[in-house]
């Protein structure tokens, strides 16, 4: 007798992403197999020979950008790991990998190359310099909305990854060249920015309406150098710069302000420039407190909300003419306590001895230098314009970390003038240091890493113009990542939007920066080159991606 007829169905899934199932003579169905495969962005050229492994092996050679699958499937529930295997020569980038490993229980599609690591792109703005700014309509984005060329202006990014500017010196709506009172927001997601308020035309006085009372019509006067922070509300914060005070005076300013729910609020300082610091018994919190106005100083803001500040050029506690401070001093829910450093302005820096912190020592006086927090929370500074061992004033490189309530000189000399050891490009050492050098733009990245870009000082001849150079402090060594080590470069500029091994800033200094939730580090203008080696205030935006 012949046996009943008998058949199997064996059903493929979709064609991309893949899910393999196989069938026995017996009609049992074994396990699935899925694809693994991605995304590769910001491949430039042809790739030049990136190669990807999955699990050592399995060999895939990517010359384009956009979707990617390896050859070989995984049974369900096997693990992959993708790796590079061969970085991309033509040119030569380095590719990083996000979403790298896991099991395959569903066909992989998440898996990120990006190579756009190490590398600038020029995302909106001019390459001319001294542009006057094009507002639109207030609170509408549109692309051909621009802040004017400018340098020095206070930035914050809020809590949906948007990057705000206030103020600066720079080019209003009519060409003017004054400080500026006009805040704006940059959309990373669309890439344009938005007039928000302040007024088009620069040099206004402040509007301060009553202390502590949040108002529609509320403005801090026009201002550059300001100093700004974020809370851990989303509160915008900004305190003191050079401006104008409610009375029409152009000078140091010590007034503190809030910016929450669309409205200005002033916080706490003098409506009038030229204040004296009042600086009360050392350590000691208290309301009557009061750092005298000034620009340029380092903050750190800290994970409890506290921020801290150093020096400055402004006012000390008694002299009525500004110089510069080496003052430390802490804000704490709105209250000022004097931590360090002199009551008098132009103090030389007290150093003791390298890599040993002490009670005694302390910066010397210094304004537009670099300042960051480690991921251990300490406090970090480098270089400005400074006074030195000696009492010399000039561009500087010394390093200081601030931790337990002790400062400690941890490397660079403690002289001004003096140039940048740049060793190898890519290679850290103990020896490299940056040149001296003022108003750079510095960030830490999403791993800890401190970086610094540019700024007006030293470079590896001793020369003193501005700057492009790139560097990289780890594991307590500096690495010259990019740019050049010679000063005064013109920018390259590349195609609008895209990442590029070539592309790079020119020299330049007084940076407006911000850092995105990424780590990436945005610029915005500054005094420096554009081609054809014109100086002048840029309004170019450039993003860098470590």
């Amino acid at each position: 007798m012949k046996p009943p007829f008998r058949f199997w169905f064996c059903i493929p899934f979709a064609m991309f992403p893949f899910v393999l199932t196989s069938c026995s003579s017996q009609g049992v169905r074994t396990a699935a197999q899925y694809s693994i495969g991605g995304t590769v962005a910001n491949l430039a050229g042809n790739g030049g020979g990136l190669t990807l492994q999955d699990n050592g092996g399995d060999n895939l050679m990517v010359n384009s950008n956009g979707n990617f699958q390896f050859l070989t499937m995984l049974p369900a529930g096997t693990a992959y790991k993708v790796t590079v295997s061969n970085q991309p020569t033509a040119p030569a980038q380095t590719c990083g990998i996000t979403n790298a490993s896991g099991a395959a229980n569903s066909a992989v599609i998440n898996i990120t190359v990006d190579c756009g690591h190490n590398e600038w792109a020029w995302v909106t703005g001019s390459k001319s310099v001294n542009l006057a700014g094009t507002y639109g309509t207030m609170g509408m984005p549109a692309a051909t909305n621009t802040p004017g060329g400018r340098q020095c202006a206070a930035t914050w990014a809020d809590n949906s990854g948007n990057l705000w500017l206030f103020g600066g010196y720079g080019y209003d709506t009519i060409g003017n060249l004054l400080p500026m009172s006009d805040l704006w927001r940059f959309s990373i997601s669309n890439r344009q920015w938005t007039w928000i308020s302040g007024p088009t035309v620069g040099g206004q006085n402040g509007i301060y309406g009553t202390l502590g009372v949040p108002g529609t019509n509320n403005s801090p006067g026009a201002r550059a150098e300001a100093s700004s922070w974020t809370d851990s509300a989303g509160n915008f914060w900004l305190f003191g710069g050079d401006g104008f005070d409610a009375v029409g005076n152009e000078t140091p300013m010590n007034d503190l302000w809030k910016y929450a729910g669309g409205q200005w609020t002033w916080m706490g300082g003098s409506n009038i420039g030229m204040q004296n610091g009042i600086y009360g018994v050392l350590g000691v919190a208290a309301d009557t407190n009061m750092p005298g106005g000034r620009f340029a100083p380092v903050i750190w803001p800290e994970a409890s909300g506290d921020i801290w500040m150093l020096g400055g050029l402004g006012y000390d506690e008694t002299n009525p003419i500004n110089g510069e401070l080496n003052d430390l001093w802490k804000l704490s829910n709105g209250v000022w306590t004097w931590m360090g450093g002199s009551k008098l302005k132009q103090q030389p820096g007290i150093y003791g001895t390298l890599g040993t912190p002490s009670p005694n020592n302390i910066p010397g006086a210094r304004y537009g230098a670099s300042g960051w927090t480690d991921s251990s929370g300490d406090f970090w500074v480098f270089g400005g314009y400074a006074f030195d061992s000696r009492g010399a004033i000039s561009q500087i490189n010394d390093q200081w970390k601030y931790s337990g309530g002790q400062w400690t000189w941890v490397a660079g000399p403690n002289v001004v003038n003096q140039h940048g050891t740049y060793g190898t490009m890519g290679i850290p050492a103990a020896a490299n240091i940056p040149g001296g050098r003022q108003s750079s733009a510095t960030w830490v990245d999403a791993s800890g890493n401190a970086w610094m870009f540019g700024g007006n000082g030293f470079d590896s001849a001793g020369a003193a113009p501005w700057l492009n150079d790139l560097w990289k402090f780890s594991g307590g060594e500096w690495t010259w990542i990019g740019g050049a080590n010679a000063g005064s470069q013109i920018p390259t500029y590349g195609t609008q939007g895209t990442l590029f091994p070539g592309n790079t800033p020119g020299g330049r200094f007084f940076l407006t920066q911000w850092v995105d939730r990424k780590g990436n580090l945005w610029l915005f203008g500054g005094y420096g080159e554009s081609p054809g080696a014109v100086l002048g205030n840029l309004n170019d935006l450039w993003m860098y991606e470590p």
